[in-house]
């Protein structure tokens, strides 16, 4: 029972980070009208999730920061690793799905 509600909790994360990445970078392409911007920009936004550091210490204590949240990216579980590489895919699809529509003669804004 427990490996169930497990399971049901990876399946609903995962597809809740695709979605929610998705959207993000298919907004910020049609606004900014940079495809590929927020598939560069997901590994920092990942780290500003997962670091234990705020987003003034990487400027004031760079070493510091960077160093704990490497540390603490390096010993994510496998079913995290899971649920942040589906937001990843999530903004590359996103990415394929601008182009698509650019290429088909839709234009956003």
């Amino acid at each position: 029972m427990e490996g169930d509600i497990v399971l049901i909790q990876l399946i609903v994360s995962v597809l809740l980070y695709f979605v929610i990445f998705f959207g993000i970078a298919f907004i910020l392409n049609m606004l900014l009208r940079r495809t590929w911007l927020m598939a560069i920009l997901y590994p920092f936004v990942i780290s500003l999730i997962v670091g234990d550091s705020s987003f003034s210490e990487y400027f004031t204590n760079t070493g510091e920061a960077f160093s704990s949240t490497f540390t603490k990216m390096t010993s994510l579980a496998p079913v995290d690793i899971i649920i942040l590489s589906s937001g990843l895919v999530g903004t590359i699809v996103s990415g394929f799905v601008i182009k698509f529509l650019r290429k088909s003669g839709y234009q956003m804004f």
